[in-house]
């Protein structure tokens, strides 16, 4: 009997000190109780963040471009212009007055013509402090004045310095003051895919930003220009845009605006640009010569096509096919006819047509170039005297 009052006693004992020590742990020091494991799982599961910008820089895919480009916008348009045109036109008063049953019996009394005034408008860029201003040749062309808007609200009146008709580009020249200047970027190392942002003036509603990619580059065969290599974009263009800058996020200058294709008379996400590269070295020589040279043949061509190629039982499908010589043209003086294939020029392999035309046009007139090529399946050499391409008086748009 005594032996059970024993253990019962010792029992309870034990349940008190175990019940004790329970309460203790859970009112003093309740993080023995928790498990770690599920802890660790629950914050990788769910971070806990509280910091926006931290939220922002955590989830997956973003943080990989700026959620403003008011900072390119901010440092590109100032340089950025409005050009405003006029010329004067004779307008008859009415055309039956030119009929000859009408002036056989009044004469030219009433045939009295009447001046008019007419404007229009586009967009340029100041390429340097001392006043020059990149445009396109379509919008000054024709032109009796040429007055440019500042984005500071300056205006002051253009001269021409020069213009070239085959890239639709032309340099005019104001003289003001503390002219701000884009800075040039570079075109070469664009991608499909890379931001691209459009100033300019559309319709005359004011200088306005578009926002867009660049959706091809070296666009050509579009017959807008002779030398074409646009950059494509998406970003909306319309007319008045024209002569206006596209630039890169970081608002460098990448094209000037030119074009755009539209069946609308609008902007359908189809624009085209001038690449600054080209622009440049256009640019310098109308700066420094008053004009553009370039080296002239006197043909037309196409690129040689695989079918092109199998019609020639050709083992091979690059090089251009000589379609026509101007006559007295260098290539005829040189005996090129129509049919020959032209496979290298100075020994370096021709790959398609328009890489041969730069090539061409980028030798100095006077110069002799080497043609290789095949006539009537015979291998042939023949040596052309490069000439200065004829100036165009129209831009052909």
């Amino acid at each position: 009997m005594g032996i059970r009052k024993s253990l019962s006693f010792i029992l309870q004992t034990i349940t008190a000190g175990l019940a004790a020590a329970f309460l203790y742990i859970l009112l003093v020091q309740p993080e023995l109780l928790r498990n770690e494991t599920n802890i660790v799982e629950f914050r990788e599961s769910t971070p806990a963040v509280t910091d926006p910008a931290a939220a922002d820089a955590a989830a997956p895919g973003r943080g990989n471009g700026p959620v403003s480009y008011a900072d390119a916008v901010e440092k590109a348009t100032p340089a950025v212009v409005n050009v405003h045109t006029a010329k004067v036109i004779t307008r008859r008063v009415h055309p039956l007055l030119d009929d000859p049953v009408f002036q056989q019996f009044f004469g030219d009394r009433f045939s009295r013509s009447r001046k008019e005034i007419q404007t229009s408008l586009g967009s340029g860029v100041i390429i340097s402090t001392q006043g020059y201003v990149l445009t396109n040749n379509h919008v000054i062309e024709g032109a009796d004045e040429i007055q440019v808007l500042l984005n500071d609200g300056r205006s002051a009146r253009a001269s021409v310095v020069g213009t070239d008709a085959d890239t639709d580009l032309a340099v005019l020249r104001i003289d003001m003051d503390k002219l701000p200047a884009i800075v040039i970027g570079n075109s070469d190392n664009l991608r499909v895919g890379d931001i691209s942002l459009a100033i300019g003036n559309p319709f005359g509603v004011g200088q306005t930003v578009t926002f867009g990619i660049i959706s091809a580059t070296g666009r050509d065969r579009l017959g807008i220009t002779a030398y074409e290599e646009f950059i494509q974009t998406d970003a909306a263009i319309n007319p008045g845009n024209s002569g206006g800058a596209l630039i890169n996020a970081r608002g460098e200058l990448i094209g000037i605006n030119s074009a755009i294709y539209s069946r609308s008379g609008g902007s359908q996400g189809i624009g085209f640009a001038i690449p600054i590269s080209l622009a440049k070295g256009v640019m310098t020589q109308i700066i420094e010569q008053g004009h553009v040279v370039r080296g002239w043949l006197g043909i037309e061509a196409q690129d040689m096509t695989p079918q092109l190629a199998e019609s020639f039982s050709l083992p091979f499908a690059h090089g251009m096919l000589i379609n026509g010589v101007m006559r007295s043209g260098p290539a005829d003086k040189a005996g090129l006819e129509p049919g020959d294939i032209i496979t290298t020029i100075n020994d370096a392999t021709v790959v398609d047509t328009g890489t041969a035309m730069k090539l061409i046009s980028a030798q100095r007139p006077d110069t002799i170039i080497k043609l290789g090529g095949l006539r009537n399946g015979e291998a042939f050499i023949a040596r052309v005297h490069v000439q200065q391409r004829p100036l165009l008086t129209k831009s052909g748009k």
